[in-house]
């Protein structure tokens, strides 16, 4: 099997995701294997780009890997085509692409940003003006109705809608701009969500400047935009997440239900720095490689093949991951074909809160979410075909 993710880049890195495979695949050969074969990982620097998209597919068709485990990479358009003909399951991709919820290669473990954009709209209902600030592309064109969704469903009016260059290399006016619209009106508590990808760091350069002057000002934003190694890396708690909520697919790093994956970094990995178990790649990873060790546990001692990797996932498989998502199965078209995500099978999001510098569960109730939220019926009324 393969991992690959973007590493040594000058965007969005994700080293922790390899590093995690290998330790997983470390962890399950040192107890014995799986059916007593050894579990083999190969890894995959995708560069964040097409190219380099394209190259770690077509390696992965080269080697006859039996499935790409736990991974990311933005460039589906790249990757999709060498592994649909080479018939490789794409188990547990990060969720960063819509098309990771169209293909029928695709097995995603989550819900992606647009369960995530739902879920924060809802968990923002009950501030004052919001303000969205997303790129003036295509892609970014779905972001205002999937947050809308949730928006709706908690009761609260559409926010204003803020277009960025997807590729400036400052947001001063931006940044200034949606300040000041969640701040018109009489309570001058609203809340900013800046959903800029892989430029959201440099929007919270500019932002961190701008809001000295609106204190009351909330932020909000997803994982994708920002996770613990971006809090870490801006100041902790001293930095602009500080108090932000945070929309997630998984129980933080602190629940119990993490104790297993942390015992086998601990095991395999210690000193590892690359591996964090509060990275949400990191969390991802294990949870596909956790799908993928049912899948082999299924065929048991028959022949692993890409072929037989994929018909024990359509064959109605139900995997549990150990109630860190729903238990997951991937019907031929799933809850959310209408609105064009058929193969979603897990919109579930937990509400997180920078507190003290770091992400943890907010608390029951607050900011319209209870827990772990299934978005599946809110999503079923975005418009985002």
């Amino acid at each position: 099997m393969m991992t690959w993710a973007p590493q040594d880049t000058g965007t969005t890195n994700k080293p922790g995701m390899p590093a995690m495979a290998y330790a997983y695949a470390k962890w399950i050969n040192a107890h014995g294997g799986v059916n007593g074969r050894k579990l083999k990982v190969l890894t995959c620097n995708d560069h964040n780009d097409s190219v380099g998209a394209a190259k770690c597919a077509r390696y992965a068709a080269d080697e006859n890997v039996v499935a790409v485990v736990g991974s990311y990479s933005q460039f589906t358009d790249s990757y999709s085509a060498p592994l649909e003909g080479a018939g490789i399951p794409y188990i547990g991709g990060y969720g960063v692409t819509n098309d990771e919820f169209t293909g029928q290669l695709s097995y995603p473990v989550n819900g992606g940003q647009p369960a995530l954009l739902a879920g924060l709209g809802k968990a923002l209902s009950t501030c004052g003006n919001i303000s969205l600030v997303r790129p003036d592309t295509i892609a970014g064109d779905e972001l205002p109705v999937l947050l809308g969704s949730g928006l709706k469903a908690g009761g609260h009016a559409k926010a204003d809608d803020q277009l960025a260059a997807e590729d400036s290399t400052e947001y001063v006016d931006q940044a200034d701009r949606a300040l000041r619209s969640a701040t018109t009106g009489a309570t001058k508590k609203g809340c900013v969500v800046p959903a800029l990808g892989d430029h959201t760091d440099t929007f919270m350069d500019s932002f961190r400047r701008a809001r000295e002057n609106f204190p009351a000002v909330r932020l909000g934003t997803v994982l994708g935009s920002v996770d613990q190694t971006v809090i870490n890396a801006t100041g902790g708690a001293s930095g602009p997440y500080e108090g932000a909520y945070i929309t997630g697919w998984y129980p933080p790093a602190s629940d119990a239900r993490w104790d297993q994956m942390k015992k086998v970094i601990n095991e395999e990995a210690f000193g590892d720095n690359r591996i964090d178990p509060a990275d949400a790649g990191v969390q991802t990873t294990w949870i596909a490689y956790t799908v993928l060790k049912a899948v082999l546990d299924k065929i048991g001692s028959g022949d692993v093949t890409a072929d037989s990797v994929r018909h024990t996932l359509d064959g109605g498989l139900q995997v549990s991951t150990g109630g860190l998502t729903p238990p997951l199965r991937w019907p031929y078209s799933g809850k959310l074909a209408s609105v064009g995500f058929p193969r979603m099978v897990n919109a579930d999001v937990t509400l997180q809160v920078v507190q003290d510098g770091k992400l943890v569960a907010a608390r029951r109730g607050v900011g319209g979410l209870n827990g772990t939220t299934d978005m599946t019926q809110t999503l079923e009324s975005a418009d985002v075909q």
